[in-house]
């Protein structure tokens, strides 16, 4: 059976109840953005709706296991795996909260039916500029459990951003990527050639630095490099498409073994539905909010994904 893994960033998927630790007034009822109930409410819908479709058409079933970024805490997961497309299922979740100033975190979300959890783990990537002053980012979430019965190790991301510009903030994506290989180095002393997939918004893209260094000292598979198009992407920045969101591999994906998983292939979620439909940004994803206009939309991503197949 194939079975479908897949990364999401879903666009600040706050609730409306303020948090007096972070940085979320800008996601409150009174806020500029004017984030009301009705809105978030007919979010958790869409993106539901949008996580039981990613790749459905082949797998005739929703996703063995969906990374997540840009969540808020538990309290929307909850909502989101009660919305009424992902009820049906039974889905858990991992999460946890991390010190990234704006209580934006990634999670995990896996199909009870045929992933087993066994353990998770979060790391925090330490960051200080120039100045010896912190950069609070997002923890990377280490996840392992069984995939239909094969073990396999899940580590999910949403690394630094490019706000100062690529090249002042490069560092730190750096210093993300440094802090994978340590997880990625610890699972080798730990498990016989460990089975890893590595996914997230890296806010880079596979010919970058960060992703060509993580991908050749770890020896890695990085299918989302065939996908790289200058009409195609899962994120738009000023009519200029980005792969940001990529799912790499441990090589032993491509083996061949009775009761294993092997890579088939990956791809963007683009389907229309996801998508801006006219105007100038046709084509582009139909975002949540573009600034503080809301548009009604599900997120300023599209969704990535590869099929993996047991082998019989």
């Amino acid at each position: 059976m194939q079975q479908t893994i897949a990364f999401y960033n879903i666009e600040n998927l706050f609730d409306v109840e303020d948090n007096p630790y972070t940085n979320d007034d800008d996601f409150l009822p009174a806020s500029d953005r004017h984030w009301t109930k009705r809105r978030y409410e007919k979010k958790i819908y869409k993106i539901g709706s949008a996580i039981a479709k990613i790749g459905k058409q082949e797998t005739k079933h929703p996703p063995a296991i969906v990374g997540l970024a840009e969540i808020e805490n538990d309290g929307v997961l909850e909502d989101l795996i009660h919305s009424p497309d992902l009820r049906r299922y039974d889905y858990g979740y991992v999460h946890y909260d991390s010190p990234d100033t704006r209580g934006i975190d990634v999670a995990l979300l896996y199909n009870k039916k045929v992933f087993e959890l066994l353990s998770s783990e979060r790391f925090t990537v330490f960051i200080e500029d120039d100045n010896g002053v912190r950069d609070y980012t997002r923890d990377i979430l280490l996840v392992t459990g069984l995939l239909e019965g094969e073990e396999m190790h899940f580590i999910v991301n949403h690394w630094p951003s490019r706000r100062e510009g690529e090249t002042k903030s490069a560092y730190k994506r750096m210093a993300a990527a440094n802090m994978v290989m340590e997880i990625l180095e610890t699972l080798k002393l730990n498990y016989e050639d460990p089975k890893v997939i590595i996914f997230g918004d890296f806010n880079d893209n596979p010919d970058n630095e960060s992703i060509r260094h993580l991908v050749k000292h770890e020896l890695l598979f990085n299918p989302m490099e065939t996908l790289v198009d200058l009409d195609h992407g899962s994120i738009n920045f000023e009519f200029h498409w980005n792969l940001f969101d990529q799912i790499l591999c441990s090589i032993n994906f491509l083996e061949t073994i009775p009761g294993n998983h092997k890579f088939d292939y990956a791809k963007i979620f683009n389907d229309k539905f996801l998508s801006q439909y006219k105007g100038k940004y046709s084509g582009q994803p139909y975002r949540t909010y573009v600034g503080k206009k809301y548009m009604g939309g599900f997120s300023d991503h599209f969704p990535v994904y590869i099929l993996v197949k047991k082998i019989l």
